[in-house]
């Protein structure tokens, strides 16, 4: 086994462990348990790390055998001045709050208020740095009181779970890369990754969807300096992947979204993926209702690149007529989507997302965003007057259609819409509908990508190559003509087959082709008969 994979296992051991020790004090499927499982982890890895950076900094550190007691040998200036020279992505942490020190006092009486003051403590001292805003301005922190989620047993519940962390390091890896903390946090925030949150209750993006989309926008080695943004954020699957497409230390990434859960596991996420100084941009609130990223003039601030998996329908009845204001006109172009009379919670947000995308993009800006596949078809109403802003501003470059169940929790099938305000040449329409293994995840079927067929899919759009039955390139003009139809399927060619045969063949086909047309115009006499006969009898009474 590699010593990546023994870094894997032993961290998913650690989460399977922490997660454990809730079920044991009845917390196991507790809606709070998520809260107390990541924060749990993120102490611990924040702790691990600060203490990395120390040792990488001070070899008397790196080479004790106790750091504890290497670190008490410190005073307090000089610790100060260590602890200014560590990197940004690591927070601050007092000796004090240090985990060694909270497994000392486990013995102590209260453990679970010594053990909920450190947590508070910590996310205190980094309250600047590691806090995510709401949209009135609060800051919601790190870390909060947990033991308050047990009846019962408060002190051992929390000692259990301090000798759990202490019994594993987080030191050995810090230099992995991308790949191993998406694996880790995707296991880490599975069992609450579900739709049962209310309102805008987020889903899990695929990885084969969130690479594919970053693989398309991200096209050459030379982007740096550039902002990233996602109005819809979720936990940060899309952003963790263009992020790193683009490299953590070139861009700067902005988000929002209204579910308190997901904007603490895309906290999470930044923290994992060395992204800290982004988490100041990410806000928690209604982007439809109160967009919260806004220039010094007060416009919406434009982003040059965005991502989104938008919620497609959901009940906004409550803020929906708001919605239609002077101030919002140039915004939602298009107008709001109805209200349904008798299922209010299947009205169609996502065209709002889309037309709030469009308007946030900067001149350079590129766009990937998951929509309902038959958005790109719609005949009429708002989803077409969208396409045709797409197709009149030049800024559509491509679509791929995805296959069905690529999503285990909806049985919606979903296309991908590419834009980039630079584009002016042709634009790539891709059916990969036929593509992927069937699986079973749980109780729903799930289509599979290979990484071939992710690799063919990204090869095709990014050379803007025409393959039989697979992708079309067409022109705004083809579109246009097509009743702006983004369906790779209305573009391919009819293909006839042409068969050499001889005369006698031909005579004898034609031959047959005339004696099967006599007995239907035969058969069609004798109905037409019996029809009109059947009409005769008819009377009224």
């Amino acid at each position: 086994m590699t010593s990546t994979a023994q870094f894997e296992t032993q961290t998913k051991a650690l989460i399977d462990d922490l997660k454990s020790v809730c079920a044991n004090y009845g917390l196991g499927n507790d809606g709070n348990e998520f809260k107390i499982i990541t924060q749990v982890f993120l102490y611990k890895f924040l702790n691990d790390k600060y203490v990395y950076e120390l040792k990488q900094l001070e070899p008397d550190l790196a080479k004790a055998d106790n750091f504890d007691d290497a670190l008490k040998k410190f005073s307090d200036d000089d610790l100060e001045l260590l602890t200014m020279q560590i990197s940004e992505n690591t927070a601050s942490i007092a000796p004090k709050n240090l985990l060694s020190r909270l497994f000392e006092q486990q013995n102590k009486d209260q453990f679970a208020d010594i053990f909920d003051e450190t947590l508070v403590s910590v996310a205190k001292d980094n309250i600047d740095i590691f806090s995510v805003l709401t949209q009135g301005g609060e800051k919601v922190v790190l870390f909060e009181n947990l033991s308050k989620y047990v009846t019962d047993k408060k002190d051992d519940f929390c000692k259990a779970l301090v000798n759990k962390l202490v019994g594993f390091s987080f030191e050995h890896i810090f230099t992995q890369k991308f790949d191993f903390f998406a694996t880790i946090f995707e296991y880490l925030i599975k069992d609450y990754n579900t739709n049962s949150g209310g309102k805008y209750a987020e889903y899990f993006t695929p990885h084969a969807v969130a690479k594919i989309m970053a693989a398309c926008l991200v096209t050459g080695d030379d982007v740096n300096n550039v902002t990233c943004y996602d109005p819809s954020a979720g936990s940060g699957t899309l952003l963790m992947n263009i992020a790193h497409a683009i490299g953590e230390d070139k861009c700067t990434i902005y988000s929002q979204d209204i579910s308190q859960k997901s904007s603490a596991l895309l906290r999470l996420n930044l923290i994992l993926n060395n992204l800290v100084h982004s988490i100041q941009n990410i806000i928690q609130g209604n982007t439809i209702l109160s967009p919260y990223h806004k220039q010094e003039n007060g416009q919406l601030e434009r982003f040059d690149y965005i991502v989104s998996n938008p919620p497609f329908k959901l009940d906004f009845s409550d803020y929906s007529a708001g919605l239609d204001s002077k101030a919002n006109k140039e915004r939602f172009f298009a107008g709001i989507p109805n209200i349904p009379a008798k299922a209010k919670d299947k009205m169609a947000i996502y065209p709002l997302f889309i037309q709030h995308i469009m308007h946030s993009l900067s001149t350079k800006g590129k766009a990937a965003i998951v929509v309902p596949t038959g958005f790109i078809t719609a005949q009429s109403g708002i989803e077409k007057k969208i396409r045709a802003k797409m197709i009149s501003e030049k800024m559509l470059a491509g679509v791929v259609s995805m296959p069905s169940n690529i999503f285990a929790t909806t049985g919606t099938n979903v296309s991908i819409l590419f834009l980039d305000k630079q584009n002016k040449a042709d634009v790539v329409l891709i059916d990969a509908s036929n593509l992927g293994t069937t699986v079973k995840e749980g109780k729903n079927q799930k289509t599979v990508l290979s990484e071939t067929e992710e690799q063919q899919i990204i090869d095709v759009f990014n050379a803007k190559e025409a393959k039989d039955d697979f992708s079309v390139v067409v022109s705004y003009e083809d579109i246009k003509a097509k009743n702006y139809s983004l369906s790779a399927g209305q573009y391919f060619e009819v293909k006839i087959e042409y068969v050499a045969i001889t005369a006698e063949e031909f005579t004898t086909k034609m031959k047959a082709f005339e004696s099967n047309l006599e007995t239907f115009f035969s058969e069609s006499k004798s109905l037409e008969k019996e029809i009109q006969d059947n009409l005769k009898r008819l009377k009224y009474e």
